[in-house]
Protein backbone atom coordinates (compact mmCIF):
# COMPACT_ATOMS: atom_id res chain seq x y z
CA UNK A 1 0.00 0.00 0.00
CA UNK A 2 1.51 3.33 -1.09
CA UNK A 3 0.34 6.45 0.65
CA UNK A 4 -0.33 9.48 -1.52
CA UNK A 5 -0.17 13.01 -0.22
CA UNK A 6 -3.57 14.21 0.92
CA UNK A 7 -4.94 17.54 -0.36
CA UNK A 8 -4.71 20.41 2.08
CA UNK A 9 -7.61 22.30 3.63
CA UNK A 10 -6.93 25.85 4.74
CA UNK A 11 -8.84 29.02 5.60
CA UNK A 12 -8.59 32.77 5.14
CA UNK A 13 -9.63 35.33 7.76
CA UNK A 14 -9.26 39.09 7.98
CA UNK A 15 -8.42 41.36 10.94
CA UNK A 16 -11.61 42.83 12.42
CA UNK A 17 -12.12 46.57 12.83
CA UNK A 18 -14.07 46.63 16.11
CA UNK A 19 -13.76 45.22 19.61
CA UNK A 20 -16.82 43.07 18.96
CA UNK A 21 -15.17 41.81 15.81
CA UNK A 22 -12.04 40.89 17.76
CA UNK A 23 -14.09 38.82 20.20
CA UNK A 24 -15.96 37.18 17.33
CA UNK A 25 -12.86 36.32 15.30
CA UNK A 26 -11.28 34.59 18.29
CA UNK A 27 -14.42 32.50 18.71
CA UNK A 28 -14.33 31.71 15.00
CA UNK A 29 -10.68 30.72 15.14
CA UNK A 30 -11.26 28.50 18.17
CA UNK A 31 -13.86 26.64 16.11
CA UNK A 32 -11.67 26.48 13.00
CA UNK A 33 -8.86 25.04 15.13
CA UNK A 34 -10.93 21.88 15.68
CA UNK A 35 -10.88 21.25 11.91
CA UNK A 36 -7.07 20.95 11.98
CA UNK A 37 -6.39 23.08 8.88
CA UNK A 38 -3.06 22.99 7.08
CA UNK A 39 -2.80 26.75 7.66
CA UNK A 40 -4.84 29.91 8.16
CA UNK A 41 -3.98 33.03 6.19
CA UNK A 42 -4.59 36.56 7.46
CA UNK A 43 -5.29 39.38 5.02
CA UNK A 44 -4.08 42.96 5.24
CA UNK A 45 -5.92 46.17 4.47
CA UNK A 46 -4.32 48.77 2.22
CA UNK A 47 -6.26 51.61 3.83
CA UNK A 48 -4.59 50.99 7.18
CA UNK A 49 -0.87 51.48 7.74
CA UNK A 50 -0.64 49.35 10.87
CA UNK A 51 -0.02 45.83 9.62
CA UNK A 52 1.87 44.99 12.83
CA UNK A 53 -1.21 45.75 14.93
CA UNK A 54 -3.67 43.98 12.62
CA UNK A 55 -2.37 41.23 10.34
CA UNK A 56 0.68 40.26 12.38
CA UNK A 57 -1.12 40.31 15.73
CA UNK A 58 -3.87 38.01 14.46
CA UNK A 59 -1.35 35.77 12.69
CA UNK A 60 0.61 35.48 15.93
CA UNK A 61 -2.52 34.40 17.83
CA UNK A 62 -3.18 31.71 15.22
CA UNK A 63 0.41 30.53 15.08
CA UNK A 64 1.41 30.72 18.73
CA UNK A 65 -1.83 30.40 20.72
CA UNK A 66 -3.70 27.96 18.52
CA UNK A 67 -0.61 26.18 17.12
CA UNK A 68 -1.92 26.39 13.56
CA UNK A 69 0.57 27.48 10.88
CA UNK A 70 -0.25 31.10 9.99
CA UNK A 71 0.37 32.97 6.75
CA UNK A 72 0.54 36.76 6.76
CA UNK A 73 -0.49 38.73 3.66
CA UNK A 74 1.83 41.53 2.51
CA UNK A 75 0.76 44.11 -0.09
CA UNK A 76 3.54 45.36 -2.34
CA UNK A 77 1.79 48.57 -3.34
CA UNK A 78 1.74 50.10 0.13
CA UNK A 79 4.96 48.85 1.73
CA UNK A 80 8.44 50.33 1.62
CA UNK A 81 11.66 48.32 1.65
CA UNK A 82 12.31 49.31 5.27
CA UNK A 83 8.81 48.31 6.31
CA UNK A 84 9.20 44.91 4.68
CA UNK A 85 12.52 44.33 6.43
CA UNK A 86 10.92 45.23 9.76
CA UNK A 87 7.94 42.95 9.10
CA UNK A 88 10.17 40.03 8.13
CA UNK A 89 12.15 40.47 11.34
CA UNK A 90 8.95 40.51 13.37
CA UNK A 91 7.55 37.46 11.57
CA UNK A 92 10.75 35.62 12.39
CA UNK A 93 10.45 36.58 16.04
CA UNK A 94 6.86 35.28 16.01
CA UNK A 95 8.03 31.99 14.47
CA UNK A 96 5.88 32.64 11.39
CA UNK A 97 7.78 31.50 8.32
CA UNK A 98 5.13 31.68 5.62
CA UNK A 99 3.72 34.73 3.88
CA UNK A 100 1.57 35.60 0.90
CA UNK A 101 2.99 38.39 -1.23
CA UNK A 102 0.62 40.24 -3.54
CA UNK A 103 0.34 43.66 -5.10
CA UNK A 104 -2.87 44.42 -3.24
CA UNK A 105 -5.91 46.41 -4.27
CA UNK A 106 -5.16 49.95 -5.37
CA UNK A 107 -6.99 52.71 -3.48
CA UNK A 108 -6.93 55.89 -5.63
CA UNK A 109 -7.03 58.30 -2.71
CA UNK A 110 -4.07 56.69 -0.94
CA UNK A 111 -0.62 57.31 -2.50
CA UNK A 112 1.27 54.16 -3.42
CA UNK A 113 4.81 53.47 -2.26
CA UNK A 114 7.47 53.37 -4.99
CA UNK A 115 9.58 50.45 -3.76
CA UNK A 116 7.59 47.51 -5.11
CA UNK A 117 5.53 48.06 -8.24
CA UNK A 118 4.33 44.47 -8.55
CA UNK A 119 4.02 41.37 -6.40
CA UNK A 120 6.94 39.83 -8.30
CA UNK A 121 9.31 42.58 -7.12
CA UNK A 122 8.22 42.06 -3.51
CA UNK A 123 8.64 38.29 -3.86
CA UNK A 124 12.10 38.75 -5.37
CA UNK A 125 13.15 41.06 -2.52
CA UNK A 126 11.91 38.66 0.18
CA UNK A 127 13.52 35.69 -1.55
CA UNK A 128 16.87 37.52 -1.67
CA UNK A 129 16.87 38.05 2.10
CA UNK A 130 17.67 34.34 2.60
CA UNK A 131 15.46 34.11 5.67
CA UNK A 132 13.91 30.73 4.84
CA UNK A 133 10.38 32.00 4.29
CA UNK A 134 7.90 29.99 2.27
CA UNK A 135 6.47 32.55 -0.17
CA UNK A 136 2.98 32.15 -1.58
CA UNK A 137 1.41 34.19 -4.34
CA UNK A 138 -2.07 34.92 -5.66
CA UNK A 139 -3.35 34.00 -9.11
CA UNK A 140 -6.51 34.46 -11.19
CA UNK A 141 -7.89 31.38 -12.97
CA UNK A 142 -9.89 33.70 -15.27
CA UNK A 143 -7.20 36.36 -15.87
CA UNK A 144 -6.46 39.32 -13.60
CA UNK A 145 -9.07 42.04 -14.21
CA UNK A 146 -6.32 44.48 -15.23
CA UNK A 147 -4.53 42.12 -17.63
CA UNK A 148 -5.02 42.86 -21.34
CA UNK A 149 -5.08 39.18 -22.31
CA UNK A 150 -4.27 35.63 -21.24
CA UNK A 151 -0.73 35.65 -22.64
CA UNK A 152 0.19 38.73 -20.62
CA UNK A 153 -1.40 37.31 -17.48
CA UNK A 154 0.50 34.03 -17.68
CA UNK A 155 3.71 35.92 -18.52
CA UNK A 156 3.52 37.97 -15.32
CA UNK A 157 2.53 34.95 -13.27
CA UNK A 158 5.62 33.17 -14.58
CA UNK A 159 7.71 36.17 -13.49
CA UNK A 160 6.21 35.86 -10.02
CA UNK A 161 7.09 32.18 -9.74
CA UNK A 162 10.59 32.69 -11.15
CA UNK A 163 11.15 35.45 -8.58
CA UNK A 164 10.79 32.90 -5.75
CA UNK A 165 7.11 32.09 -5.27
CA UNK A 166 6.78 28.55 -3.86
CA UNK A 167 3.02 28.08 -4.11
CA UNK A 168 -0.06 29.80 -5.56
CA UNK A 169 -3.56 30.35 -4.19
CA UNK A 170 -6.30 31.28 -6.63
CA UNK A 171 -8.82 34.02 -6.27
CA UNK A 172 -12.36 32.71 -5.95
CA UNK A 173 -14.01 31.01 -8.93
CA UNK A 174 -17.24 29.11 -9.50
CA UNK A 175 -16.53 27.20 -12.72
CA UNK A 176 -14.08 24.34 -12.24
CA UNK A 177 -13.43 24.00 -15.96
CA UNK A 178 -11.98 27.52 -15.90
CA UNK A 179 -9.62 26.40 -13.13
CA UNK A 180 -8.38 23.31 -14.96
CA UNK A 181 -7.88 25.25 -18.20
CA UNK A 182 -5.82 27.70 -16.16
CA UNK A 183 -3.73 24.84 -14.76
CA UNK A 184 -3.09 23.55 -18.28
CA UNK A 185 -1.94 27.02 -19.36
CA UNK A 186 0.38 27.18 -16.35
CA UNK A 187 1.90 23.81 -17.24
CA UNK A 188 2.50 24.97 -20.82
CA UNK A 189 4.31 28.02 -19.42
CA UNK A 190 6.45 25.81 -17.15
CA UNK A 191 4.73 27.10 -13.99
CA UNK A 192 5.03 23.98 -11.88
CA UNK A 193 4.46 25.11 -8.29
CA UNK A 194 1.42 23.73 -6.40
CA UNK A 195 -1.81 25.64 -7.06
CA UNK A 196 -4.41 25.71 -4.28
CA UNK A 197 -8.01 26.42 -5.26
CA UNK A 198 -9.65 29.37 -3.48
CA UNK A 199 -13.34 28.70 -2.83
CA UNK A 200 -15.94 31.03 -1.34
CA UNK A 201 -19.23 29.33 -0.42
CA UNK A 202 -22.09 31.76 -1.10
CA UNK A 203 -24.74 31.23 1.57
CA UNK A 204 -26.52 34.59 2.02
CA UNK A 205 -28.43 36.99 -0.23
CA UNK A 206 -26.08 39.84 0.71
CA UNK A 207 -23.06 37.78 -0.37
CA UNK A 208 -24.70 36.80 -3.63
CA UNK A 209 -25.77 40.34 -4.53
CA UNK A 210 -22.30 41.72 -3.82
CA UNK A 211 -20.73 38.95 -5.87
CA UNK A 212 -23.02 39.43 -8.86
CA UNK A 213 -22.32 43.17 -8.81
CA UNK A 214 -18.54 43.13 -8.36
CA UNK A 215 -16.93 39.85 -9.42
CA UNK A 216 -15.12 39.30 -12.70
CA UNK A 217 -15.43 35.53 -12.23
CA UNK A 218 -17.75 33.60 -14.53
CA UNK A 219 -20.99 32.69 -12.77
CA UNK A 220 -22.41 29.48 -14.29
CA UNK A 221 -26.12 29.25 -14.99
CA UNK A 222 -26.41 26.55 -12.32
CA UNK A 223 -25.10 29.03 -9.75
CA UNK A 224 -27.37 31.86 -10.91
CA UNK A 225 -30.39 29.54 -10.89
CA UNK A 226 -29.85 28.86 -7.18
CA UNK A 227 -29.95 32.57 -6.42
CA UNK A 228 -32.96 33.16 -8.68
CA UNK A 229 -34.97 30.43 -6.97
CA UNK A 230 -33.98 30.97 -3.34
CA UNK A 231 -33.09 34.68 -3.16
CA UNK A 232 -35.86 35.40 -0.63
CA UNK A 233 -35.63 32.08 1.25
CA UNK A 234 -32.55 32.42 3.50
CA UNK A 235 -32.55 28.84 4.82
CA UNK A 236 -32.91 27.28 1.37
CA UNK A 237 -30.36 29.68 -0.15
CA UNK A 238 -27.83 28.67 2.47
CA UNK A 239 -28.49 24.97 1.92
CA UNK A 240 -28.26 25.27 -1.85
CA UNK A 241 -25.20 27.54 -1.75
CA UNK A 242 -23.43 25.15 0.57
CA UNK A 243 -24.34 22.21 -1.68
CA UNK A 244 -22.91 24.08 -4.69
CA UNK A 245 -19.62 24.67 -2.85
CA UNK A 246 -19.44 21.04 -1.69
CA UNK A 247 -20.08 19.80 -5.24
CA UNK A 248 -17.39 22.14 -6.54
CA UNK A 249 -14.86 21.00 -3.93
CA UNK A 250 -15.59 17.28 -4.47
CA UNK A 251 -15.03 17.73 -8.21
CA UNK A 252 -11.75 19.58 -7.61
CA UNK A 253 -10.48 16.93 -5.18
CA UNK A 254 -11.51 14.08 -7.47
CA UNK A 255 -9.56 15.68 -10.31
CA UNK A 256 -6.41 16.01 -8.23
CA UNK A 257 -6.29 19.56 -6.88
CA UNK A 258 -3.45 20.10 -4.39
CA UNK A 259 -5.58 21.86 -1.83
CA UNK A 260 -8.70 23.88 -1.01
CA UNK A 261 -8.49 27.34 0.56
CA UNK A 262 -11.82 28.51 1.97
CA UNK A 263 -12.58 32.22 2.15
CA UNK A 264 -14.47 32.12 5.47
CA UNK A 265 -15.52 35.79 5.76
CA UNK A 266 -14.66 35.34 9.47
CA UNK A 267 -17.43 32.77 10.02
CA UNK A 268 -16.74 29.19 11.03
CA UNK A 269 -20.11 27.52 10.47
CA UNK A 270 -19.81 26.99 6.73
CA UNK A 271 -16.30 25.56 7.08
CA UNK A 272 -17.55 23.22 9.82
CA UNK A 273 -20.48 22.11 7.65
CA UNK A 274 -18.15 21.36 4.74
CA UNK A 275 -15.77 19.46 7.00
CA UNK A 276 -18.64 17.43 8.44
CA UNK A 277 -19.85 16.56 4.93
CA UNK A 278 -16.62 15.75 3.05
CA UNK A 279 -13.86 15.93 5.65
CA UNK A 280 -12.77 12.37 4.91
CA UNK A 281 -11.66 13.46 1.42
CA UNK A 282 -8.85 15.48 2.99
CA UNK A 283 -7.38 12.47 4.78
CA UNK A 284 -4.43 10.58 3.36
CA UNK A 285 -5.45 8.25 0.56
CA UNK A 286 -3.93 4.87 -0.02
CA UNK A 287 -3.59 2.86 -3.22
Amino acid sequence: MVKTKSPSLSFEVFPPNTQTGIVNIKATLDQLQTLKPSFISVTCSNNKNNIEETTLRLASYINNNLNIPAIAHLSAAYLSTQQVKKILTELNSLHIHQLLALRGDIIPEIPRKKDFEYASSLIKFIHEQNLDFKILGACYPEIHPESPNLVSDIHYLKQKVDAGCDQLITQLFFDNDKFFTFKENCALADINVPIIAGIMPITTRKQALRLIKTTSAHLPQKFLAIFDKYEHDPASLRTAGLAYAVDQIVDLLTRGVEGIHLYTMNHAKTAIDIQNTIGSLFKTNQQ
